[in-house]
């Protein structure tokens, strides 16, 4: 499989790749990450998939936990602040 263009783009320019590094170190640490992190390992561990593989736990609009395959959930990008939860 090939490199994504974003993948392309942080190894042409190392400086960049270092600057989202710090930002996302910086957004791990904060207490919404952390709280969000939580939460979704919870259900995985409930589920008995933590630690296995296997598809998402994805959160609804709702607030329900649902399976969903990895490349549907992390496809979802949400442009210009739109929601991009499951209805």
């Amino acid at each position: 499989m090939g490199q994504s263009k974003t993948s392309k783009y942080y190894a042409a320019n190392p400086t960049a790749a270092e600057k989202r590094r710090e930002y996302q170190r910086e957004l791990n640490k904060s207490e919404s990450e952390k709280k969000y992190r939580a939460e979704h390992t919870k259900e995985r561990r409930k589920r008995d998939i933590d630690g296995k593989g296997g598809p998402d736990v994805s959160m609804k609009k709702n607030g329900k936990f649902v399976l969903e395959s990895a490349s549907t959930n992390r496809g979802r990008n949400g442009s210009n602040g739109k929601s991009t939860k499951k209805n």
